[in-house]
């Protein structure tokens, strides 16, 4: 199995919310893509991992951090992976993420470096937070987690479109779309976040105020997706991940857990015209 096919195979396995778009993205924009998804959820599934402490992971995250800063080409990338295996823990990290270097790889030449400094910013980010123990207290706390893990992604994102095809965005929508789907996995997850100890919620907010900054985002993530261009890989990309996550705070409002597999079906047939499996 060649790197690409192998990095489909994977994001479909840890991800079918963006594997679905991503698959749907042409040639080298759909490398990388992939490439830049992969590499942060490397950087997140060790943010995840129950069995490592904090202090371990940070240590862990701000390894990446360095040897992505180290990488000239994309032979260099594969250090990344070396230095990963060579850590005393690394049987208990995540497939996904002892291939970090691989998924680094896969970017295309012209736009690997940018690939490569915002997954070494992700992981310094998430090399702070661990040390914090995602510790939020205030509204401007939530806005930076939010920021560090997604708001930057949609930033990158952002380049991505620009490289490929010279699509403008707005910025500091762009950001508000990341964070906009970062605030509703918070809002979705804070059952399974609650059990390994940790609370993105600031001190004084209800589920309701969570579900309010998540909508003020989102409505900035929509001005972002009406401005992109028609037909465009950008916004068939983007309008799969926002109409899941709206329908996702839509449906917690009525009080359901989540989206069932019919709700998930219907939604994506409104912008796809196909149907989840």
């Amino acid at each position: 199995m060649n790197l690409r096919n192998r990095a489909l195979e994977t994001l479909k396995q840890t991800s079918r919310t963006f594997y679905i778009p991503i698959v749907r993205l042409p040639g080298e924009l759909q490398d990388a893509v992939a490439s830049a998804y992969l590499c942060m959820r490397a950087i997140d599934e060790i943010e995840d991992t129950p069995d490592l402490d904090n202090f371990t992971k940070a240590k862990v995250l701000r390894s990446i951090s360095l040897r992505m800063q180290e990488i000239t080409d994309r032979d260099a990338c594969t250090r990344v992976s070396v230095d990963l295996d060579s850590f005393a823990d690394a049987d208990i990290l995540p497939q996904v993420s002892l291939a970090i270097g691989d998924w680094a790889s896969l970017a295309p030449e012209t736009i690997a470096p940018r690939i490569w400094d915002a997954t070494a910013a992700m992981a310094d980010r998430m090399a702070y937070w661990a040390e914090q123990n995602w510790t939020i207290t205030t509204e401007a706390d939530l806005d930076r987690y939010t920021f560090s893990v997604a708001g930057a992604v949609g930033l990158l994102l952002s380049d991505l479109w620009a490289w490929y095809d010279g699509t403008k965005t707005n910025r500091s929508q762009a950001i508000a779309f990341g964070r906009g789907l970062q605030a509703v996995n918070i809002v979705r997850n804070q059952g399974e976040d609650a059990q390994r100890g940790v609370d993105f919620v600031p001190e004084g907010w209800t589920n309701r105020d969570v579900r309010d900054y998540a909508r003020r985002q989102l409505k900035q993530a929509n001005l972002y997706i009406e401005s992109l261009p028609k037909n465009s890989p950008a916004l068939d990309f983007c309008q799969i991940p926002y109409i899941l996550a709206k329908g996702t705070l839509d449906a917690i409002a009525l009080g359901k857990p989540k989206l069932t597999r019919h709700d998930v079906s219907s939604l994506l047939e409104k912008v796809t015209n196909i149907k989840s499996a």
